[in-house]
């Protein structure tokens, strides 16, 4: 008989994650957002901060005066530099990219 291996998928706490991707200041204000209801994975609500979250998710929260929606790329293992928590998700909020576009036309 031979065993099935299933791979353990990586994973990350919600609150730290916001965090290390750089989505908010600190890591209690990320945990007030999910605490107070306000965050969304793949559809359904959060309401704990440890809620495990993985490459693939789709994240849904407020941030300033919009609704933004963020795919996971990749899980980071630090809070680094700006550029690099860019790298770990891909922006999927209605309107994100369009004043990109707009510059890029008026030249």
């Amino acid at each position: 008989m031979s065993r099935q291996v299933v791979p353990v998928r990586e994973t990350r706490r919600i609150d730290r994650l916001l965090w290390m991707l750089r989505l908010t200041r600190t890591r209690g204000a990320a945990q007030d957002l999910v605490c107070e209801g306000h965050v969304r994975v793949n559809g359904r609500r959060v309401l704990r901060c440890s809620q495990a979250i993985a490459v693939g998710d789709i994240v849904t929260m407020p941030h300033d005066e919009t609704v933004r929606i963020i795919e996971i790329l990749d899980l980071p293992s630090r809070r680094g530099p700006p550029a690099e928590a860019l790298a770990m998700f891909r922006d999927h909020t209605p309107g994100a990219n369009a004043s990109v576009s707009q510059e890029g036309e008026a030249s």
